[in-house]
Formats: C-alpha cells, sequence, structure tokens
C-alpha cells in the first residue's frame, strides 16, 4: 500500500502546526495535506454527494442539567464516484460521537435530528431512515425464530418480493457469506457461532443493496482470526455491491486496512481533525498487518489518538 492523505480543516492544521505536531512519516502511509477536508470539484463534473454533513452539532436534553453535547461543527463531504463506492472508516477516544455520525446518517432517533447543521444523504436532507441505507450493528441482531434463509431474506419478505425469488437470491447470498447452504440455511440463531451469526446479519443488509451500508462495529465481539476472514469477506462484498460504507472501529488496524479513508475525531465533544486517504489493500488482512507501510501508519494513527486520550 503506498501513501494516503490526511486532511485536516484550515483552523485544526494551523493550530497543530502551532503547537509543533508532528506529521506522518514520509515513508508511512499518512502524508498531512493543509486545506479543506475533501476540495470541492469541478461545477462541470457536480453530481449529489454521497454523504455530507455541514457544521453538524448534536446536544441530547438541550438546556437540562444533563444537557451533552457529542459532536459539535461536523463537515466533511463523501463523493458520488461511478462504479465504484468509498469506504469510510471513523476512528477516535472513546465517547467521541462516531456513533452519533452513524446515526444521524441513518436517521435513527435520538442522534436524529441534529441539533444544528445539515445531514444530507444524495443531496437530500436526511428526515429518517430510507432503504437507500442499511445498517450492520455489533450486537447479533438475528431474529431468534427465523431461519438462516429467512432472516437473510426478510428484508424482501417486507418488499413483497415472492417468495421462491427471494429464497434464491437468500441462498446465493448465504454461500456469498461463506456459509453452507445446505447445512446452514435452516438452521437457527442460537445454532450458529457469533461469526456465522454477524455474516447473517452482513447478508441481510448487502441483499437489498442499499447504495450506503453504516456498520457499527460488527466485528467487535469476534475473536482475533475471525475479524481478519471477516475483514477480507468484507472487501470482496464490498467491491462487488459497489456501496458506500461507513465503518465505526476501535482497531486502528482494521480501519487501515478497510478504509479509502479514515477520519479521525477530537475528545467530546467530538469533530473531525483529521481525514486520512489510503489506497486499498494488496493482499489478505493477515499478510497487510506485517507491511512496514501499513505499521508506521498504524503507529501514526496510535500517537495521535493516545495524545487524544491523554488531554481530554
Amino acid at each position: 500500500m503506498s501513501q494516503p492523505a490526511v486532511a485536516s480543516s484550515a483552523h485544526e492544521t494551523t493550530a497543530a502546526l502551532a503547537s509543533g505536531a508532528a506529521s506522518a512519516p514520509r515513508s508511512s502511509m499518512a502524508t498531512v495535506i493543509t486545506g479543506e477536508l475533501t476540495p470541492p470539484r469541478s461545477p462541470n463534473l457536480l453530481r449529489p454527494h454521497v454523504v455530507e454533513f455541514r457544521n453538524v452539532t448534536k446536544t441530547y436534553n438541550a438546556g437540562k442539567a444533563e444537557e451533552f453535547t457529542a459532536i459539535r461543527d461536523v463537515s466533511f463531504v463523501v463523493e458520488d464516484v461511478a462504479d465504484k463506492g468509498e469506504f469510510v472508516c471513523v476512528l477516535g477516544p472513546s465517547g467521541c460521537g462516531k456513533s452519533t455520525i452513524l446515526r444521524s446518517i441513518a436517521g435513527l432517533e435520538p442522534q436524529h435530528p441534529a441539533t444544528a447543521g445539515d445531514v444530507l444523504v444524495l443531496g437530500q436532507p436526511v428526515v429518517g431512515p430510507g432503504s437507500d441505507r442499511g445498517m450492520v450493528f455489533q450486537d447479533y441482531t438475528s431474529f431468534d425464530h427465523r431461519t438462516v434463509l429467512e432472516n437473510v431474506t426478510f428484508g424482501l419478505e417486507c418488499q413483497h418480493l415472492p417468495r421462491k425469488q427471494r429464497d434464491e437470491l437468500g441462498r446465493e447470498w448465504i454461500q456469498k457469506m461463506g456459509l453452507n447452504v445446505d447445512t446452514d440455511a435452516h438452521k437457527y440463531p442460537h445454532e450458529l457461532s457469533g461469526g456465522m451469526r454477524q455474516r447473517v446479519a452482513i447478508a441481510r443488509t448487502l441483499i437489498l443493496k442499499p447504495r450506503i451500508i453504516l456498520m457499527d462495529e460488527p466485528f467487535g465481539a469476534l475473536d482475533p482470526l475471525t475479524r481478519l476472514n471477516m475483514q477480507d469477506l468484507l472487501v470482496k462484498l464490498w467491491k462487488e455491491v459497489q456501496a458506500t460504507v461507513f465503518f465505526i472501529t476501535h482497531s486502528i488496524e482494521e480501519a487501515v486496512f478497510l478504509g479509502d479513508r479514515v477520519y479521525l475525531m477530537s475528545n467530546s465533544p467530538g469533530t473531525i481533525l483529521e481525514e486520512l486517504k489510503i489506497e486499498p489493500a494488496t493482499c489478505p488482512a493477515h499478510e497487510m498487518q506485517r507491511q512496514p507501510k501499513f505499521l508506521e501508519a498504524v503507529y501514526y494513527i496510535r500517537d495521535k489518538i493516545t495524545t487524544l486520550e491523554s488531554n481530554p
């Protein structure tokens, strides 16, 4: 993997330079770029942005004693790249508002609506959940009373797709997820391992072909080997569906492996400090983690987050 870039907002870059903050080593996957997050394109090339945040602030219990601001003045743009979706990872200290950003895109309460600013999807203000967005949670969200096949095809059933057609698609996605159609399709969630249950949850989302896939620490509860395997599988499927993915994780290694770009957030109330642009992985996750440039990028981000967490 070669060098991605780290972009910060103009005032944050000035502050970092004034404080003597270290930039990423030139030989690593991270290079600091000054200027605005995701510069505007030529007017002739304009397409609706997939996601745009304009100075978004979210305050819970506003005006009350327990008032708490999760994110403040968050701005970023994810462009609509033709025939390719981007993979965007969000990293930051605990409690910095990563999930608030994700759920604001999804249009889920109480994170939605924003207290101030604008959240837009495909050029339109978010007014609530929609079929153009699918979400995968860390907790295993399968329906216990439904089989694997019935879980995977649940969304298609809600769309009133004929059973024969949805079952054919369901079996196809069960196979794509690395499960055995003959032996696993009719099992119930309690008969599956954690990794298998998460595969079912991902299949249930991807089968609907949403334009945006929102993933909130989906591999956080998996063992290390299964987690690496799931990362490889996710990259493969993401390239197939060509959706834009927003991925929340506490794992720096996971973010560097998966992401086309990584947003690095400040302490609460969270805002975006830096944007790291990263070239795609060229080998499986367990091999990528041995690459010197990969490790240097991980160390760079880890140092940043360590500094943030030690100075709340």
